[in-house]
This record gives structure tokens, sequence and C-alpha cells, in this order.
């Protein structure tokens, strides 16, 4: 009866949150300043310092220059300046290569420190075992022509083939697939010897989570869902999964699992209202805008959210699980111990988590933004313009609704586990 009653709330409070919003979720996909936005920041990164607003270029006195009618015309002028090399980009090939022999060439350009001509083995597809040449230009303390080739180094070959033959090949990178290799392979091992059989579940766990990622998450966005409620419901099936592979069927894991889907949900749905009212268009990084001209009709603005759910899932989920788990130990330590304070227990247990993992998380995002972070900093822009930033106001938005998740799944939790697993004659039943 009192799981009954449990998981009638916990769907109740899923699906109310899921329906209340939902208005915003339609709203989001064909919200038209989506593209007026895009447009506006990808022309302030032009040297010409016009802006771009609802289609139409303007300069900054607010005249028009494009006649009414006429915005579509430059946008896909616009498109085909700025993205005509995908067609080309898109019919290469790419393989491993290892460089057999390497001709260091005096450079014709001054600013350019060496030619290079190589003799690469390609060691991986259709071609493995044939040799091709590259020319390659290797401009010292250059961010992009700085590979310098040496014998025995393995590469990335950009390959164009014209019925089944070689017509060019390119250097087109390093190969650092095998250092990632190494380390996960470190990382497997580490796994099984020090968690042993919860080890091998947590790779059964880690695994099912790559697979909806990849199998379920991103080819149903591809075909144009929303963003929102396919992530909410994929999470609730990671955290379900994950939660009742390391825990088992019991009280303890599904008190984490309900403190877990509140959490997440809360931090979705705090997402997307502070979303709303601070006009966050989702078009604040590189990926995102580059996602707009692609062929599939992609909600980004959607996807904005729904990577705040996903991006939160990882911390709340450890901090349910750690708490329930907490609530498990002293109810077998002392099997009498009522429900309040088993709740009480769970909660000074949540309490001590809450501040390393809020820590944790936000500065799991500050730590990916630190470049942006000091080319902030030292071109000394003023506070009121650096926080109204899309940039800057969605990175804040990412740390501080996670962390409401995750503080919101302490409570949830020792709450259903105080419920669950307190003295009997505590929570017995009519």
């Amino acid at each position: 009866m009192r799981f009954r009653i449990v998981i009638a709330i916990m769907i109740f409070l899923v699906g109310g949150a899921c329906f209340a919003f939902w208005p915003q979720f339609s709203a989001a996909s064909n919200d038209p300043t989506a593209r007026n936005q895009f447009l506006f920041y990808e022309q302030t990164l032009d040297e010409d310092s016009h802006i771009f607003y609802a289609g139409v270029e303007s300069d900054h006195a607010g005249e028009d220059i494009l006649p009414q009618g006429h915005e579509d015309d430059y946008f896909d002028e616009f498109v085909d300046d700025e993205f005509s090399y995908s067609f080309d980009y898109q019919q290469l090939d790419f393989y491993r290569g290892k460089v057999l022999k390497v001709t260091d060439r005096k450079p014709v350009e001054a600013f350019v420190t060496l030619e290079q001509q190589a003799e690469v083995e390609i060691t991986s597809g259709p071609f493995k075992g044939e040799t091709v040449s590259i020319q390659s230009t290797y401009i010292e303390d250059d961010i992009y022509l700085n590979i310098y080739l040496e014998e025995g180094m393995r590469i990335i070959l950009a390959v164009h083939e014209d019925g089944g033959v070689i017509q060019e090949a390119y250097l087109h990178d390093m190969a650092r697939e095998r250092g990632l290799h190494f380390l996960l392979i470190i990382f497997v091992l580490l796994l099984l010897v020090v968690g042993r059989i919860q080890g091998l579940k947590t790779l059964v766990t880690l695994g099912f989570t790559g697979l909806i990622i990849v199998q379920v998450i991103l080819p149903l966005l591809l075909r144009g869902l929303e963003p929102i409620p396919v992530v909410t419901a994929a999470a609730v099936g990671i955290i379900v999964f994950t939660l009742v592979v390391i825990g088992g069927f019991n009280a303890k894991t599904f008190s984490a699992i309900v403190g877990t889907v509140c959490g997440v949900t809360l931090a979705g749905v705090l997402a997307l209202w502070v979303g709303e009212i601070s006009y966050l268009t989702g078009f604040s990084s590189e990926e995102a805008q580059m996602i707009y001209f692609m062929e599939q009709s992609i909600n980004v603005r959607g996807l904005l959210f729904a990577g705040i759910i996903i991006g939160s899932l990882g911390a709340v989920t450890d901090v349910g699980m750690s708490v329930a788990s907490a609530a498990s130990e002293v109810r077998e330590a002392n099997p009498q111990i009522s429900v309040l304070e088993l709740t009480r227990s769970a909660m000074n247990v949540g309490r001590d988590i809450m501040g390393t993992m809020s820590n944790t998380l936000v500065l799991a995002y500050v730590g990916g933004a630190i470049p942006l972070l000091l080319l902030l900093t030292g071109y000394e822009l003023d506070w009121l313009e650096i926080i109204n930033l899309d940039l800057i106001a969605t990175e804040v938005v990412r740390g501080i609704a996670g962390s409401i998740g995750l503080i919101a799944s302490i409570p949830v939790t020792a709450v259903v586990a105080g419920y669950l697993m307190g003295r009997k004659e505590d929570r017995s039943d009519a």
C-alpha cells in the first residue's frame, strides 16, 4: 500500500510538471526569435559590425539595408556563402594511417616554417595496406598547422575517392584514440578490481546509458521530436535501470529512484522557467549554431534544457543513492529505529553530501568555461555586460538549476527512505 501511494505521488509530480510546461515545449520549437537571434550572434563575429534581427540586416542606427520581403533571399545567400564547403567535406572518407617516410622541403612562403611530403600507409578501411603520398604545411606556434610529421607517427587521413580509387589524400589530424583506449582499459580494470561485482554492475549501467543516448535519444532528436519530453523519459529509464542494477529491488532502491526523479525533474522545470524569463536562446555555442543549418528540424532551444537534465542526472543519482544507502545501513544497525529518527539520520548524511556535490556540479561547468572566463577577464569587460551574455547566463542556469535539483533530491529521498524503512509499528497500514 505504501509503495503504491509513493508511486502515485511520483507519477503525479512528473506528469503534472510535463503537462504544465508542455505549451513552452511546443512554443520553443516554433519560436521565430530563435532564427533571428542566431543571425545576430553569427554576424557580430564579422568585422562589418552589422547585426541581424528578424532576418533583416541593419546598421547600429536601426535602418533596414535589405528591402522588406527579401529577407529570406539574403538568408539563403548567407547560408550558401558561409557553408559552401559542407558538400565537399562530406565527400571525404577518413582512415587511420602510419607515416613511413618524411621529406622536409624549404617553404616558398615566408610565414611557413616547413613544407613536408610524407609516404603514409593506410591501416584501416577498404584501402588498408595501400600507400599514399601527402603534402603537409608546418607552421610553428600555429594552432591549426602545427603538426610536425615524423616516421612512425600515427595520423588520420582524409581521402577523396572515386570509383573505388583514391584520388587525393590529405593530413586531417593526429590519431589520438590509442591514448583513449589505454585510459579506458585502466578505468575498467580499476572498476573490476576495486568494485568487484559492483564494478561489473557499474559497467553494465554505463553500457546501458551509452546505448540509450546513441540508439534512442540522438535518433529521436534527429527526427525532430521535442528534446525535453524525449530526454525526460530517457532520464527516468536510465535512473530506474541504473539504481535497480546497482541496488536491487528493495526499499533503498525505490527511495533513491523517487528522490532522483524528483530532483532531475525539478532541475529541468526550473531551467525551463528561468530560460523563459531570461530569454535564453540555446545558440550560445558554435555547435548549437551549426545544428541550425542541418537538414533536420531540431529544436535547438529545447536542446539547452534537455542538456541541463542530462547534465544533472549523474550527480543527482549519486546523491539519491548515497542518502538511501545511508538510511539502509542505519536501519540494519538499528532495526528498531523510528521513521522520524531514520529520516533525520538520512538528512544529516544528505547535508554532508550536499556541500561537496554542489561544488562538484558547479566546478564541472566552470572547468569547461575557463578559457572563456579568462577571455572576459583579460578584456576587463563590465560585469553588467558579462552577466547578460547569453553564453554566461546559460552556464549559470546549468550550474545552479542542477545544484537545486541535487539539493531537492536529498529531503525527498530521506523522507521516502524513512517512511519505507522505519520501525513497523510507526508505519503500519490499515
